[in-house]
């Protein structure tokens, strides 16, 4: 094995051979030097894979040479070592992104736990997080079993994604595998929960029953949190999962205070037409169908099924005594995004704000559609890179930031999420079935009753029935629906595509996070 190469410059480098010897009898390389000039000069001769920079050099000062050596190398580490501890310096040092700093004299033994940290961080990291998932794992497999209830299927999916992400960043690829089947494990466990109670929670939600969902949302999760004094703003991210959330919420939290995680259960189907419009009507289909015929269309209706959503909202706030200024925006493309820059000032005169992005669905459509994105966000842990490189330079996150010096009130919430489907369930209908691959209803359906929530009355589950014999099923796990016609083509065309609209984790279980002005 190569050893680890380190650079050490230091006007006084004779009074360190000690600290140099022992680093070399532990299996490093030290090339040492005496000066800047000659530092940088090293850094492009020997490649070496770790600095130590003294801040205090004839010729050019240590800070001066670290910004010529990150012209060289931006990536490459470099620890400062000073006799100054004045704040302006260090300010300075951290400023050009030195990776650590020792305070003179140093001892041999911090050199070695400096470099360990540098340079073995990722295996020891990998190693200490591989071990702590597996000492976890009997507690999830023991918890999946368990079941439990609706707040324990919360918690399950929570750690596990945890995880997910814990060892996405370790790159530990034996523990991904194995988290993946426990995933697996549990999206089937919690299939057969929600074909349990499902109905039951729709039916008797009035007397307690069930998770929050979609259609009480605003009532129970929203409008407790809305403020008198500032303003609310209210953003309704499409599409977007937890493992989602948890990549974004570092960068938000970055301009705004984090104050509560909470969870909630999207409806069936979770698909856009269905939740979202529950969301803002703070209805059941069923309900808004009764209530707006003129408005709602069904699956097999012409036109958009999303185009009253400030209508159904004007009608709720009004229903529950939350009359208030409000306003209402759909941002679905970059120019309607840049505009919301432009007026979200004017948001500030409104006692609440609703937006209404739409990017992570399109993202989820526009992949199966086209093979670049395929490549793109070829799995999750991708998706979740290509969400949160979307959300960085997105005009949504701009015109928040344009007001992080304001005094507001921020909500993020979403419909549903998605999930990644891997396996055909065939599925027999007439020309006036519904296309979606993770829900469908219809006619004389024929399919695998094992794949499926089945709901033979659609009004047991609260939906309107566009015929007397209308039948909805919903696909559980990871499964997806293909006519036999042209199956293989179908298969292979939609297989390790994302979906919404049946029973997984990643669809039902999402978030609704509120921060406020640092």
């Amino acid at each position: 094995m190569t050893p680890i190469k380190v650079l050490w410059a230091d006007d006084e480098i004779d009074r360190l051979k000690p600290q140099i010897l022992f680093l070399e009898k532990k299996g490093y390389e030290v090339v040492a030097v005496t000066n800047g000039y000659d530092a940088i000069e090293k850094c492009q001769e020997a490649k070496p894979d770790v600095v130590f920079l003294d801040e205090s050099m004839p010729g050019i000062s240590g800070l001066e040479t670290l910004t010529k050596i990150k012209e060289i190398n931006a990536n490459l580490p470099i620890v400062m070592i000073t006799k100054n501890e004045e704040e302006n310096i260090m300010e300075e040092a951290i400023g050009a992104q030195i990776t650590d700093y020792l305070i003179k004299p140093v001892n041999p033994n911090q050199i070695l736990l400096t470099l360990k940290k540098i340079i073995d961080k990722k295996g020891l990291v990998s190693e200490a997080t591989a071990s702590a998932y597996q000492q976890e794992f009997n507690r999830i497999f023991s918890a999946i079993q368990d079941g439990g209830d609706y707040k324990d299927w919360e918690e399950i999916y929570k750690k596990l994604v945890y995880w997910e992400l814990e060892l996405d960043n370790t790159q530990t690829e034996g523990m991904q595998e194995v988290l993946a089947m426990q995933k697996h494990e549990a999206n089937a466990e919690f299939s057969k929960f929600i074909v349990r109670n499902y109905v039951n929670w729709i039916q008797n939600r009035s007397r307690g029953a069930g998770p929050t969902m979609s259609h009480n949302l605003f009532k129970e999760k929203i409008f407790p949190r809305l403020r008198d004094d500032i303003p609310n703003f209210v953003v309704v991210i499409d599409n977007l999962r937890w493992d989602q959330w948890k990549i974004l919420q570092p960068i938000i939290s970055e301009s705004f205070r984090f104050l509560e995680e909470e969870s909630f259960f999207s409806i069936l189907p979770t698909s856009t037409h269905y939740s979202r419009n529950a969301l803002f009507a703070g209805l059941l289909p069923f309900d808004i169908e009764r209530r707006f015929p003129k408005l709602w269309k069904n699956d097999i209706d012409a036109g958009g099924k999303n185009l009253h959503e400030k209508e159904f909202l004007a009608d709720q706030l009004e229903r529950t005594n939350n009359q208030m200024k409000f306003s209402y925006t759909k941002i679905t493309n970059n120019r309607n995004g840049l505009l919301l820059v432009d007026n979200i000032h004017n948001m500030l005169n409104n006692q609440l704000n609703v937006i209404v992005y739409n990017f992570v669905d399109m993202l989820s459509h526009a992949r199966t559609e086209m093979e670049v994105l395929k490549e793109l966000a070829s799995d999750e842990a991708a998706y979740r890179s290509l969400t949160r490189s979307w959300f960085i330079h997105s005009p949504l996150w701009q015109a928040l930031r344009r007001i992080e010096d304001q005094k507001i009130n921020l909500i993020i919430t979403t419909d549903h999420g998605t999930i990644r489907v891997n396996r055909p369930s065939k599925v027999v209908g007439d020309k006036n079935t519904t296309t979606n691959l993770r829900y469908k209803h219809g006619k004389n359906l024929q399919y695998n009753r094992k794949d499926v929530l089945e709901v033979r009355n659609p009004r047991d589950a609260m939906l309107p029935a566009p015929n007397v014999s209308s039948t909805f099923i919903f696909a559980k796990e990871d499964l997806f629906f293909v006519y036999p016609n042209n199956y293989n083509h179908y298969v292979n065309y939609f297989k390790n595509t994302f979906q919404h609209g049946g029973i997984s984790l990643e669809e039902v279980i999402v978030p609704c996070v509120q921060f406020t002005s640092k």
